[in-house]
């Protein structure tokens, strides 16, 4: 199967493009979005001011997905997506999570890219436990590389106990 979970910075991949969860501003944040925009540097932000608002201070809501430039990162592009807050799982979060994925690999092929990098989206300020986001993940993930052999995704988790929880997650498949 062609995805693979590891312990890394996601920031240090070299693939077409990694995946950031962002928050709707797409102006930097906290987290994995953070390191994105320190290590790609001052011009995604200034690609991201350029996008669209779709709502006052919304480039992106949860669900959807956006596509800049990597600028110094390895990865040739960014996706930015937002992940849903967990409230409970009552209010839709599994849908948003999994629209999240399908948009950003939506977003993958619309610019022929093969490689891609995930983060663990909404698993950290977000609150999304980790084995039930791990659970939409992967099954979202799986089914696109079994209708795309060409795909090579990677889940990157930024530390070993999440690593290990997405390693069992895609085990379970």
């Amino acid at each position: 199967m062609p995805i693979t979970v590891i312990t890394a910075d996601i920031t240090t991949l070299t693939v077409d493009a990694i995946v950031n969860a962002a928050n709707e501003t797409l102006l930097g944040g906290g987290g994995v979005d953070g390191a994105i925009h320190r290590a790609a540097g001052p011009a995604l932000l200034a690609a991201c001011h350029v996008l669209p608002q779709v709502a006052p201070g919304v480039r992106c809501p949860a669900g959807e997905a956006r596509i800049t430039p990597g600028f110094a990162l390895p990865a040739s592009w960014v996706i930015h997506t937002v992940g849903p807050v967990w409230h409970g799982g009552g209010r839709g979060e599994a849908a948003l999570l999994e629209s999240c994925h399908r948009n950003a690999l939506h977003l993958a092929h619309e610019h022929d890219l093969h490689s891609i990098a995930f983060p663990a989206i909404s698993c950290g300020a977000y609150g999304y436990p980790a084995p039930l986001a791990a659970k939409v993940a992967l099954g979202t993930l799986s089914e696109a590389v079994s209708g795309d052999p060409a795909l090579d995704l990677v889940l990157c988790c930024y530390s070993e106990p999440m690593r290990i929880v997405f390693q069992t997650a895609l085990t379970s498949l």
